[in-house]
């Protein structure tokens, strides 16, 4: 019962998912694929400057470390430099303090050195890691220029489309192709006026096949003859009659 279940759930997923991408609007579903790869570029151009900030950092503190290393090692040699001068004029004691001045020097400039070393390593490898984010930034940068450019051409192409569906239209209901809607077709008129046409010449047919007809059409004879014996009448009184012919 659950796999039916779920089979039916995946089916009706499927189907509303396919209903969905027929009535969607390609030129929207483009715009948010930009606006989608905009955001991620945005997203790993601040990562990348996060990336690059760490290393301006520890640039900065190694640079600190160096700085503090050259002024404890100086001291610590001027602390013996300065103990050896007490020790000459005879003044043990200055001399001594000297010597445990500049013991104190060297022992900060061992944690310094060591300070350093790691400050060091840790920039050599924030350096990296810079580099890497740089790359991908210019990497994305170009795949997101290339996805602007194939909009315009997809766009371009989907106006293309939208035209020629429209010439396609046109051109089925000039040949009569399209579906029936409130306006009829060519096809459907001529079809209508040829009936009535035809139905028109059956009905001549039979009315003058008709008896009414046959009669009309005796009287109408007699009438013609009447007339023409009216008007030989007329030109004979007129003197007009015509002579017959002598054949010769």
């Amino acid at each position: 019962m659950f796999r039916v279940i779920r089979r039916a759930w995946r089916y009706m997923v499927f189907a509303l998912s396919g209903r969905l991408d027929e009535l969607s609007d390609p030129r929207i579903q483009i715009e948010q694929a930009i606006q989608e790869a905009k955001e991620q570029h945005q997203r790993l151009t601040q990562q990348a400057a996060a990336v690059i900030g760490n290393e301006r950092e520890l640039e900065m503190r190694l640079a600190r470390s160096l700085e503090e290393t050259g002024k404890l090692q100086a001291n610590a040699r001027q602390a013996i430099l300065l103990a050896e001068q007490s020790r000459a004029a005879g003044d043990e004691r200055k001399a001594l303090s000297y010597e445990d001045s500049a013991r104190a020097f060297a022992s900060r400039l061992v944690a310094a050195e060591t300070a350093m070393q790691d400050a060091q390593l840790m920039h050599e490898r924030a350096a990296q890691a810079s580099g890497q984010a740089r790359a991908a930034v210019e990497n994305n940068a170009m795949a997101l220029q290339k996805k602007i450019a194939e909009r315009m051409r997809l766009l371009s192409q989907l106006d293309q489309a939208k035209m020629q569906e429209q010439l396609n239209k046109a051109m089925g209901d000039l040949s009569g192709l399209a579906p029936a809607g409130d306006t009829p077709t060519m096809d459907a008129v001529r079809e209508k006026i040829e009936k009535r046409y035809a139905r028109s010449l059956g009905e001549a047919e039979l009315t003058s096949n008709s008896v009414e007809a046959r009669m009309i059409e005796v009287e109408r004879a007699s009438i013609d003859v009447e007339g023409a014996a009216r008007l030989e009448a007329i030109r004979d009184s007129l003197g007009l009659s015509k002579k017959p012919e002598v054949e010769s």
